[in-house]
This record gives C-alpha cells, sequence and structure tokens, in this order.
C-alpha cells in the first residue's frame, strides 16, 4: 500500500487520470503535474466512458474530470466512479458558467472542483490535497454556488441531522463550509492539525457522509452553514 491508499507496489507517487476532450488541455495538466516530484499521469481520457475504463485499469489516485465530454459527460462518468469499490478522488473542471453542473458533481460524490483557467500552484495544491483527503473547495464559488442551488432553510434550533455532533465539531464543520482546508481550520482553532482530522474523521462518520464535500452540503442543506 502505498500512503495514498491505493495498492501500488511500484511508486509513492500520486498517480492522476486527466480527462479531458481538448488534447491541448490534458498536455497541459501533464505538463504541470509531471513538473512536480511526487505526482505522476497515469492516463488520459477524452471521453466519460473512456475515463472509466481508465480508472478500471489504471486505479489512479486522483482523477481530473471534465464535465463536458462526448459518448457520455463528466458527471455520468463521475456517478459511475463513484460506485466502484475503493474509487479514487475525482476533481471536477469547470469554467465560471458551469455552476449548476458543478452543484450536481458534488452531489454526484466528486471530492471538489478547479477553474479550469486556474493557476499551476493552485491545480498542484488540489491533486495534493485530494490525495490526502483536505478540502478542494474554492470558498468563494463553493459560497455562491451552493447558495444559488440549496433551498434556502431557516432552522429552528439546531438540525436534527447535526445533533449528534459536539460544540467542537460543528465549530469545524462551519469552517469547513466556509472552504478552510484542515491547516487554516486548525490555525483558526489554535490546535494541532492532527486534532482537526480526527475532528473532520468524527463528524463524517456522524453525518453518514464520505468526505468533506458532502458535509459541506448538509450543513447547506440543513440551514447550518447560513446561520450567523
Amino acid at each position: 500500500m502505498t500512503k495514498y491508499g491505493h495498492n501500488h507496489c511500484v511508486s509513492d507517487k500520486i498517480r492522476v487520470l486527466v480527462a479531458d476532450d481538448q488534447r491541448l488541455v490534458r498536455t497541459g495538466f501533464r505538463v504541470i503535474l509531471e513538473a512536480e516530484g511526487d505526482i505522476e499521469v497515469v492516463a488520459e481520457a477524452d471521453t466519460g466512458t473512456e475515463a472509466i475504463r481508465q480508472a478500471q485499469l489504471v486505479a489512479p489516485d486522483v482523477i481530473l474530470m471534465d464535465i463536458r465530454m462526448p459518448e457520455l459527460d463528466g458527471l455520468s462518468a463521475t456517478e459511475q466512479i463513484r460506485r466502484q469499490p475503493d474509487p479514487p478522488t475525482i476533481i471536477v473542471l469547470t469554467t465560471f458558467d458551469q455552476n449548476e453542473y458543478v452543484y450536481r458533481a458534488l452531489r454526484a460524490g466528486a471530492a471538489g472542483f478547479l477553474l479550469k483557467d486556474s493557476p499551476s500552484t493552485r491545480l498542484i495544491a488540489a491533486v495534493r490535497a485530494a490525495a490526502t483527503g483536505d478540502s478542494l473547495i474554492e470558498p468563494a464559488i463553493t459560497r455562491r454556488l451552493v447558495e444559488q442551488f440549496v433551498e434556502p432553510v431557516v432552522p429552528q434550533g439546531l438540525p436534527a441531522e447535526l445533533q449528534t455532533l459536539t460544540e467542537r465539531e460543528l465549530e469545524v464543520l462551519r469552517l469547513i463550509a466556509r472552504g478552510l482546508s484542515n491547516a487554516e481550520i486548525a490555525a483558526e482553532l489554535v490546535v494541532a492539525e492532527t486534532t482537526v482530522k480526527t475532528h473532520v474523521a468524527r463528524l463524517l462518520t456522524k453525518l453518514g457522509v464520505r468526505d468533506r464535500v458532502q458535509a459541506v452540503v448538509v450543513a447547506y442543506e440543513t440551514g447550518f452553514a447560513n446561520r450567523r
């Protein structure tokens, strides 16, 4: 087992599959990622169908998934891949005009999203974060996005879904919903990052969700994230 959780004895590099129907985009991502010593692009796909096939063939740690692709779009491909046992983490590639799709992608099990024109440092950071299960959400987009597509709820008291959480876990959830990474939450709460990871793991278990993005969706859908 590598430190990233998949059965690759050969390398400790983060294994990435790039799925995009534009060859230039795939090549650009490959060049940026492979310049980093700890990341390896193990396959490319130009359709959703091919992305599913390659995901099974090469078992990547992380998939960069474009939304609009021929044959099968990135959302359907994400849903199908996330249903597989021990699925890779999927980052959806988007542009500002695709907000509605992004929200559907988060519901489908994507771990986060990245604007296609993000600087290369953001792309590299997102891939590393995906491999370790940290935050992949760009806070400004998330808030606008989720508020746009979630019916506003004004909870009377604490929503039932959140009542098993401790005060500290609720605090951590609120910061996750603001788009903060584990390191940023640790700084905000003046605790060790390992402590934050423990809180995050516990609150995910209690909420019955797979990852922090799903926790953000719950926070918004219950109205918790909108409480001032």
